[in-house]
């Protein structure tokens, strides 16, 4: 793999930065379309079939993005003025613009999770007492797999608890599973078991699974119809839409088992910039395709570190001062990351 100045040759910001593969835009211009607003795209209605099988329920719809699956997800289960339980890094409460409380007009309770996994003890401390002056809670999300928390999968025995606890108190379930197939990959663990474990779910296709758009969200029939309102009302309604759809068939045909190749790189990339001096990661974390490296201790900025690795051809994204983020997937393979951690070593070296 070639690196050439004044371009990215490899690119590790995030796996949202995936290609269509030639296979994938071949099926793209093949597709069968219809109207999607309708229920007259013949494609679209195929994925939503396939993907609510895979997750084991009644009814899924296709939407633009993961993003808009959970605030459509949002604002079905809960009321306005309602509260929402979810890992303090969650994606929800940090990086979907205020949506919660803007779209369906709640808040989010941050809880102290481990590495993005938090305990029924800690969701039960973070529901709000059932008292006029308080929020009524509604709804615990999860994320699947945790972000922040560094790719970190969700037990299945944890989601089964945090799911035991919100049947006790009465509450619904949500999963974002903007990685959910990754965690299945890793754990070995079918995506229905985890899916069973919340009311409504989302597998995202612009990720790992290398689509250039698109989530579909699932749950029970009933629950999709309110979602449909919803979709209408924010925009999220299409037309021929099976052009996008067909880029998940393919994915879910071709892309699923080969995510373990993105887990064994992520790993080998923090293996190897381990023995940078200065650079600090816990290899022993990295469970599926994300890497956050701390790079204080070089004396540079991470900022300053990305600008650098980009005049070298690499995209590593700084995540604050001092912390950064590289995510493998399709379009990186091991001698791209191997070139990526010689990259960063330089970097380091030359100060």
């Amino acid at each position: 793999m070639a690196i050439g100045a004044n371009r990215i040759d490899i690119e590790l910001y995030s796996d949202t930065r995936t290609k269509p593969t030639t296979g994938m835009r071949a099926a793209m211009a093949e597709a069968e379309v219809g109207d999607e607003q309708a229920g007259e795209d013949p494609t679209t209605n195929a994925l939503c079939a396939r993907v609510a099988d895979l997750l084991g329920k009644e009814a899924a719809m296709f939407l633009p993005s993961g993003t808009m699956c959970n605030e459509i997800a949002l604002a079905v289960h809960c009321r306005a003025g309602d509260a929402v339980v979810a890992d303090k890094t969650s994606h929800i409460g940090n990086f979907e613009g205020g949506g919660p409380a803007a779209i369906a007009g709640v808040t989010v309770s941050g809880v102290d999770g481990a590495r993005g996994v938090f305990s029924p003890d800690q969701a039960a401390a973070a529901v709000e007492q059932d008292y006029h002056y308080a929020p009524r809670t509604t709804l615990i999300a999860v994320e699947q797999t945790a972000n922040l928390g560094g790719g970190t999968v969700w037990p299945l025995p944890a989601l089964k608890a945090v799911s035991a606890l919100a049947q006790e108190r009465g509450l619904a379930t949500h999963m974002d599973g903007a990685r959910l197939m990754s965690a299945v990959v890793a754990s070995g663990i079918a995506a229905a078991d985890f899916a069973a474990t919340v009311d409504g779910v989302w597998l995202d296709l612009s990720k790992g699974l290398g689509c250039p758009v698109g989530a579909v969200l699932a749950g029970s029939r009933t629950f999709i119809d309110d979602c449909w309102r919803w979709k209408q009302r924010v925009g999220g309604a299409m037309r021929q839409s099976g052009v996008l759809a067909v880029a998940g068939l393919y994915a879910l045909d071709n892309h699923v088992s080969r995510l373990a190749e993105d887990h064994d790189n992520a790993r080998l990339f923090a293996d190897l910039i381990a023995a940078i001096e200065g650079v600090s990661v816990e290899p022993e974390h990295v469970e599926s395709n994300i890497i956050y490296f701390d790079v204080k201790e070089t004396g540079q900025t991470a900022f300053d570190i990305a600008d650098r690795l980009a005049e070298k051809g690499v995209r590593i994204g700084p995540f604050d001062e001092r912390l950064m983020r590289a995510v493998t997937h399709l379009d990186v393979d091991e001698e791209g990351v191997r070139i990526a951690a010689e990259a960063l070593t330089n970097v380091v070296q030359a100060g």
